[in-house]
């Protein structure tokens, strides 16, 4: 009798697994188990009811209900150490903001935009900057000057001639990275370097459930090993930085950090007032132009924000 009873609790702790939502599709979420494989979930109602939609990036219990097809339940959803909007993603470690340094040159305002989300998230970033091989020295100088001057990590890679792409697996290595960027800049042919397989098994998954191929984007986590994912994340064209008041907006741009305290007005936004520290810093080159100037922008956009 006392087996029976721990078999029978064996078989009910045996058909619940965690893992981590991979990729969401028309209301299926596909679920990565270590050693286990990919599993095809519904979510439990009491989500709805709780209004909390599963993200790609949460870690979840299931319920398996077919071990052989691979088919089961997301019954609880365990705690986020990080969220984002848009992307709709959570428990990412770092960015990965890939960028061309040639052909198309940097937009310098979207990158600074993106920059100051992650900023405000307190989610790490590490900028790529691909093409070098269609890069002058001196547009790739700026941008070390620009961004190494201000405290981000930055990697110049080229995918065409596989410059430095195992210094990128090193930075991702036990992390769950998203990868971010505008079109036209390497993107999708770095993730495929990253995870030669990922076209395989999204084309699995479409085959499955014949809804992979959906005109609509979303994100998607790629496996690299057993502790490393990566994030495509889709939607990079525009970003509004409004989340957020004003006054906000200098603590986002780490450069100026040091420079806090020391103007004359206590409060100093950088913009107007006299005796401006971090605009003494712009005019001694130890803060670059651009990035001050997409400051402006931005203040600008903030302060004229329509309010509801």
């Amino acid at each position: 009798m006392a087996a029976k009873k721990k078999a029978i609790q064996n078989k009910v702790r045996s058909a619940y697994m965690q893992g981590k939502i991979v990729k969401g599709i028309a209301g299926f979420y596909y679920v990565h188990v270590v050693e286990s494989g990919v599993y095809e979930c519904k979510a439990k109602g009491i989500f709805r009811k709780e209004r909390m939609k599963p993200l790609v990036g949460d870690n979840v219990e299931i319920e398996i209900l077919d071990r052989d097809s691979r088919e089961g339940n997301i019954t609880d959803i365990l705690p986020r150490k990080s969220e984002l909007i848009r992307p709709a993603v959570s428990n990412i470690d770092q960015v990965l903001v890939v960028f061309a340094a040639a052909r198309p040159s940097p937009h310098f305002n979207l990158l600074d935009r993106f920059l100051v989300m992650m900023e405000s998230k307190d989610i790490p970033v590490i900028l790529c900057f691909n093409k070098t091989d269609a890069a002058k020295a001196q547009q790739i100088e700026r941008l070390q000057d620009i961004y190494e001057g201000c405290g981000y990590p930055v990697v110049f890679t080229s995918v065409k001639r596989k410059i430095n792409i195992e210094k990128i697996k090193e930075l991702l290595k036990d992390k769950t990275t998203a990868i971010a960027g505008p079109s036209g800049v390497g993107k999708s042919s770095l993730i495929n370097l990253l995870s030669p397989g990922a076209d395989m098994e999204t084309g699995s998954i479409s085959r499955k459930i014949e809804r992979g191929k959906h005109t609509t984007r979303h994100s998607e986590l790629l496996l690299l090993d057993e502790d490393s994912y990566i994030m495509d994340t889709p939607g990079f064209s525009s970003l509004y930085v409004n989340k957020f008041e004003k006054e906000e907006l200098k603590y986002y741009f780490r450069e100026f950090i040091p420079y806090e305290g020391k103007c004359r007005f206590h409060g100093c936004d950088h913009i107007h007032e006299p005796d401006c520290a971090v605009k003494a810093a712009v005019g001694q080159k130890k803060i670059h132009t651009v990035r001050y100037e997409d400051y402006r922008e931005i203040y600008e956009e903030l302060k004229n924000k329509r309010r509801y």
